[in-house]
């Protein structure tokens, strides 16, 4: 028997409503937390108002939205499957011919769509808003004038070259505005892939207009004697943007822009293993929104044939958090290339997916 229209949207309101008041619900609560967390790092710091910190937890909050997104797939099936469950409306359509699949699904279609919502809007949204909190946090609380951070081994960028490539290292960066200035610059000249052709140390290197300007440059080539240069210039197809990416997680990278910013890191020697899981995992999102729909009617459709309705929400809330717990697990061996990236971006979601419907299948009769 074919599932009738009304039916249908019935359903899917229903999970659509529950997913939409848990999906807020858990936005506020988060809200609130990272407000109080921003103020206890703020207590230190008297030029930071209360405002600030206000409008830096709301530009984070679509970031961590991000993550909310199969919490409240999850809590939001159970609720409507278990209320559906509860009043018999679900026994009344099985006792008219319907089967379980067919009443999940519009409700898997929604999920499915919600997770595209996630990638294709939401996503973008996010990775603006975080990028602005980002800069924010260094202002305000790191008290950094540069999003900009390097580590103790200083500054390390890679660049093509006429003759190859040139890795450029700094002691120190300093960013006004739109201007990048290198510190204690020393930059290695290869040609081709490996083959080193010389070595340029400089007290000074300001980024122009496709060119680097080195003040004080020691030009030195292989046997050869050391030629001082009180300017060097040195073509470069790096700008600014360029290095801030560099520099960036890619959760601040839209969706959209993530695989030719994939490809112009890997061009330019830099590995894009991070930015590659966080764009397999944004394309895995309807997959894991569907998984979680499949696991809520596991452990709620049961409700009214066996009871127990605490201990079966509170296994399935379990399981959900385990699934969360298993996907960072397999991240972090994505992320060390101990499995492929691909495999460590897809598992969870298709583990979860292959649980539900196992589930399903050995509790239901169809």
């Amino acid at each position: 028997m074919r599932l009738s229209g009304t039916l249908s949207i019935y359903i899917g309101r229903a999970f659509l409503l529950s997913f939409l008041a848990f999906f807020f619900g858990l936005l506020m609560l988060v809200l609130l937390l990272d407000v109080i967390e921003l103020l206890r790092r703020a207590t230190s710091k008297p030029d930071v108002t209360f405002a600030m910190v206000t409008e830096m937890a709301l530009l984070k909050l679509p970031h961590m939205g991000q993550l909310l997104f199969p919490f409240a797939t999850l809590f939001g099936g159970m609720t409507a499957f278990w209320r559906l469950t509860r009043s018999h409306e679900l026994a009344v359509t099985r006792a008219a011919g319907i089967s379980v699949w067919q009443f999940l699904l519009p409700v898997l279609i929604l999920a499915c769509l919600l997770g595209v919502f996630k990638v294709a809007a939401f996503n973008p949204l996010s990775s603006i808003t975080l990028s602005r909190f980002q800069v924010l946090e260094a202002l305000h609380l790191k008290g950094q004038k540069s999003v900009l951070a390097i580590s103790s081994s200083g500054l390390w960028l890679r660049q093509g070259t006429a003759e190859g490539h040139a890795v450029v290292h700094a002691s120190n960066l300093l960013q006004q505005g739109n201007r990048v200035e290198l510190l204690n610059a020393v930059t290695f000249l290869y040609q081709g892939q490996d083959t080193f052709i010389g070595r340029i140390d400089a007290t000074r290197a300001v980024l122009g207009d496709g060119f680097w300007r080195m003040e004080n440059a020691w030009v030195n080539t292989p046997e050869a004697p050391p030629e001082h240069l009180n300017e060097y210039w040195l073509e470069t197809e790096l700008t600014l943007e360029r290095i801030q990416d560099n520099f960036a997680p890619p959760e601040t990278m839209s969706f959209w822009k993530l695989p030719e910013f994939i490809q112009t890191l890997e061009d330019a020697g830099f590995s894009a293993i991070r930015h590659r899981l966080q764009w397999h995992s944004l394309l895995a999102s309807p997959l894991l929104m569907c998984a979680m729909v499949l696991i809520a009617a596991t452990f709620t459709l049961r409700h009214a044939r066996r009871g127990a309705t605490t201990f079966v929400i509170a296994s399935g809330v379990l399981t959900g958090f385990i699934l969360y717990f298993f996907s960072d697990v397999v991240y972090a061996l994505g992320l060390s290339e101990r499995i492929p990236v691909t495999l460590a971006a897809w598992t969870p979601s298709g583990v979860a997916l292959m649980l539900g419907l196992a589930m399903l299948l050995h509790l239901e009769d169809g």
